[in-house]
Formats: C-alpha cells, sequence, structure tokens
C-alpha cells in the first residue's frame, strides 16, 4: 500500500485529504506537515511514494521544497495542489520536478484520480531470456 504525505498549513485541508484519500482510495498517509522545512524532514524519515504539496506555505513554499524533495528522493511523486495554480507555469513545475500541478478547484474526486494513475504499480515486461519456452510458445502465437 503506498503511503503519501500530505503537507499544508490549513490543518482543516490537511484533515479533509487525509479523511478522503482513506476513505476513497487504496493508499494511506502515512504522515503531515505544516510546511516546506517540515515536509522535508519528514520525508527523509518517512520515505513516502507520493508527497502532496500546497504550494503556498510559511517557512518554505511547496515549490522550493519541491525541488529539494526531487533531489533527495528522486522515486517519489510529487503532487502541487493548491488554489494558487493560475499562477505556476507549467514549465515551472517540470523544472522544480514535479510530477503533477493541479488546483484545489479542480476537486478532490480529480486529485484521487490522478492518485491511482501515479501510484499504479508498474508491471514490468518480461523478457524473452527470462520466459519458459512454454511460455514463449503462448506469447508468440497468432489469434486463429
Amino acid at each position: 500500500m503506498a503511503g503519501i504525505l500530505i503537507c499544508d498549513d490549513n490543518p482543516n485541508i490537511r484533515y479533509l485529504l487525509r479523511v478522503f484519500i482513506e476513505t476513497k482510495t487504496p493508499f494511506k498517509v502515512c504522515g503531515e506537515a505544516d510546511n516546506g522545512t517540515e515536509v522535508i524532514e519528514k520525508a527523509r524519515h518517512l520515505q513516502p511514494d507520493l508527497i502532496l504539496l500546497d504550494l503556498s506555505m510559511p517557512v518554505m513554499t511547496g515549490a522550493e521544497a519541491a525541488s529539494v524533495l526531487k533531489r533527495m528522493l528522486p522515486e517519489t511523486k510529487i503532487i502541487l495542489f493548491s488554489m494558487h495554480m493560475d499562477s505556476v507555469p507549467r514549465s515551472l513545475a517540470a523544472k522544480i520536478g514535479v510530477d503533477l500541478a493541479l488546483s484545489k478547484s479542480d476537486g478532490i474526486t480529480k486529485l484521487g484520480e490522478h492518485l491511482k494513475t501515479l501510484l499504479a504499480p508498474a508491471v514490468p515486461p518480461v523478457a524473452d531470456a527470462e520466459m519458459t519456452p512454454e511460455a514463449r510458445a503462448v506469447a508468440t502465437q497468432k489469434p486463429v
């Protein structure tokens, strides 16, 4: 089960996100933070699969934190989820390493869909060398 770290300076938003994630998705919230500095420390300790970051926070913004987090945990997915997404160009979001920039006005249901997409387990293709002769014969058969 994937662990999600939520970072938002509003405790009510963090609570709503936690309840939504834990009741409407197959994922678990592994921690919460209320500013960019705190999320970096918690991410180092918790090693989450995904970090959900607000853009506008005290101490360190979500954009600043995302840049540090992506270097520190390159495999961790990052979503900027903020009311201020109109002010963030897509090029900046890509430059700081976020996997998705989503406006809170897009709704929590859309966030849930993106969580499922970003955290879907990747099924690696099986190399021919790893296949048994029987499996290779089935895989290469043409339908009749």
